[in-house]
């Protein structure tokens, strides 16, 4: 792999059945300029077909995560379970590392009060780099969270949170908030930004820096697809467990996000009514209708059911033995 630098790094890929794609981000790891100390991928994967591939690859350490699918922050919980580098650098499976990926990560943290540094993830679209240059990662009043991870400032900025696909912490900063929690079932989203906003409650600065960059292709999910109706669901059931589990119920953010929710879920209903004028047949205008019903339900429901997971949250990391617990 490249030459190695004075700060130590491990680099953890959590995956589920992409085989493929763990083999081509090995790949692209092992191309770093710099030397990661050690590399673990955390299968979750009902078969054997990721640990053949990771044997081929003599300097990496396979391990189990036996919980199976929609446990993604489990997965991370295994891998630095005896983390004692300096940086723990995590990449999907599906996203490849540029060659000075991990170099870049690295240097972001000389500045001692930066706890987390995330890397811009290129979806190969058109003009991403230009979009939402003044709001990534950004967590707002109302409890929104920002995205534009795909965003090129050309320097490093401060965020509130990162993109899982591409996001590092350093193990003083993990150790000090009690390492990795997961009550992020389904399609596991918002598990990075738990990770995030424990880690800036805790104190320390968390930058984007855009040169450690990875590609990030979008495999496909276990269940469903990115952006569907079950997407849309455990995206309202899991942001009410962030907001509970990282702030408290007190907190401000959950009230606005709560009327947020209120008021979107209005406008959804309404959407399919006021764009029955522009819709030719009856069967257009019922689809128009009832997909802006269907939307606004998922999210209500999905809120509802976030509220009541979060009277007895259940963190399936907490049985993974890390060594700062």
């Amino acid at each position: 792999m490249g030459e190695s630098t004075t700060r130590a790094a491990l680099v953890v890929i959590a995956t589920y059945r992409r085989p493929d794609h763990v083999r081509t981000c090995l790949e692209h790891i092992r191309r770093q300029t710099t030397t990661p100390s050690r590399v673990i991928v955390v299968d979750a994967s009902p078969d054997d077909l990721t640990r053949d591939v990771v044997t081929a690859f003599e300097d990496v350490e396979y391990r189990r995560n036996d919980l199976g699918a929609g446990t993604l922050a489990a997965s991370r919980a295994i891998g630095v379970q005896d983390a004692v580098e300096d940086v723990v650098a995590f990449i999907d499976d599906d996203a490849y590392a540029e060659p000075q990926w991990l170099a870049e990560l690295l240097a972001a943290y000389d500045d001692p009060t930066v706890g987390a540094v995330g890397g811009r993830a290129d979806n190969d679209r058109p003009g991403e780099e230009r979009e939402g240059l003044d709001s990534i990662g950004r967590f707002l009043a109302d409890g929104t969270l920002t995205g534009n991870f795909g965003a090129d400032p050309g320097r490093i900025v401060e965020t509130d949170h990162m993109l899982g696909a591409n996001m590092s912490v350093r193990t003083d900063a993990l150790r000090a908030i009690g390492g990795i929690h997961d009550y992020y079932p389904g399609t596991c989203l918002r598990e990075d930004s738990d990770l995030s906003l424990r880690v800036k409650k805790a104190g320390y600065r968390i930058v984007f820096a855009p040169r450690a960059a990875a590609l990030h292709v979008a495999g496909e999910y276990a269940k469903g697809k990115r952006f569907d109706l079950r997407y849309r669901f455990y995206g309202a059931r899991n942001h009410i467990l962030l907001l509970t589990t990282t702030l408290g119920w007190t907190d401000a953010h959950l009230p606005r996000h709560l009327g947020k929710t209120l008021r979107g879920a209005i406008k959804e209903s309404w959407s399919g009514v006021l764009g029955w004028p522009s819709k030719r047949g009856l069967t257009a205008k019922a689809r128009g209708i009832a997909g802006g019903v269907s939307r606004a339900a998922v999210d209500v429901a999905g809120t509802v059911v976030g509220l009541c997971a979060s009277i007895r949250p259940v963190d399936r990391a907490a049985g993974v033995s890390q060594s700062w617990r």
